[in-house]
């Protein structure tokens, strides 16, 4: 990395455009839905529903292009997700990039990630129908939703999607409920975060994760979008005191290629979507900062 890098008002870069050094892949594992609770492997057997075949051995397909990375499926529209997942391990810090997801391409970031594992807090940017960006869930952490808005397809007099527009609760199949918005110390509305959005097009990201259970905060395109306290948070089966026994206070950051589960197949990831990434920047924090 360059030195001006390293000396920009502390920040420094984690993706050098050339080349995926500094990160690695791992393939989408299935572990328990919170600590010590059951596999999420039993739930679907519980529904009825088929089990991922040797998922480890389909991982998804990351490299470089262009100066940014992309991330796909190993073979479109096998079905089958992954993450890049950083070498180091990270603390509090502020995390900035780019990300310029296809529709639909359900991906995300994961901070304080347990290593091999599919444990961490996703901060979600689920380009798809009913998904929400910005937003935050808990894998591994008992499946916890706390996001301000859902979004759906607008789309032309052809069919064609041409951009976003909000969700409408009462048609969708995974609305946004209060509930979900009140786990949140902020939530934006929805109407603004359309206004900053740019469809087809790159959008900055910036992540702070501040504390040993964090505050995480997002902002895109400068605009503040979501703030969660995950020490104060109530959602079922999440338990602040087993978390932090579990992930510790530092953990790996992780971008995603979502696999395409039974309920929802190619509208999570569509065949051959990709998800792309620049300009991924980090710079650590001082114990005792708090978000802003």
């Amino acid at each position: 990395m360059a030195e001006d890098d390293r000396n920009d008002a502390g920040w420094r870069t984690l993706f050098d455009g050339e080349t995926l050094h500094g990160w690695h892949t791992e393939p989408r594992t299935y572990g328990a839905l919170y600590p010590g609770g059951p596999s999420a492997l039993t739930i679907l057997d519980r529904l009825g529903l088929p089990r991922p075949v040797e998922p480890e051995l389909h991982p998804a397909a990351w490299h470089v292009e262009d100066g940014h990375i992309v991330g796909q499926q190993s073979e479109p529209g096998n079905g089958y997700g992954g993450y890049l997942v950083s070498d180091e391990t990270f603390g509090d810090f502020e995390l900035t990039f780019e990300a310029r997801p296809d529709w639909p391409a359900d991906t995300g970031v994961m901070v304080r990630r347990r290593p091999l594992d599919w444990t961490g807090f996703q901060i979600l940017i689920d380009h798809r129908e009913h998904g929400s960006i910005g937003g935050f869930f808990g894998n591994g952490l008992a499946s916890f939703s706390a996001a301000p808005f859902a979004l759906r397809s607008k789309c032309d007099g052809s069919g064609q999607v041409i951009g976003l527009i909000a969700d409408t609760p009462e048609t969708s199949p995974w609305p946004v409920t209060q509930d979900k918005i009140d786990r949140l110390n902020h939530a934006c509305d929805v109407n603004d975060f359309l206004r900053v959005w740019r469809w087809g097009d790159w959008n900055e990201f910036r992540i702070k994760v501040v504390g040993d259970l964090p505050t995480i905060t997002t902002w895109v395109n400068g605009l503040k979008v979501a703030e969660l306290d995950t020490a104060t948070m109530t959602s079922p089966n999440y338990d602040p005191d087993a978390v932090l026994a579990f992930l510790g206070v530092r953990g790996h950051i992780a971008f995603e290629v979502h696999d395409n589960d039974p309920m929802m197949g190619e509208s999570r990831w569509g065949v051959g979507a990709r998800c792309r990434w620049r300009s991924i920047r980090i710079r650590l924090l001082p114990e005792g900062a708090r978000p802003g």
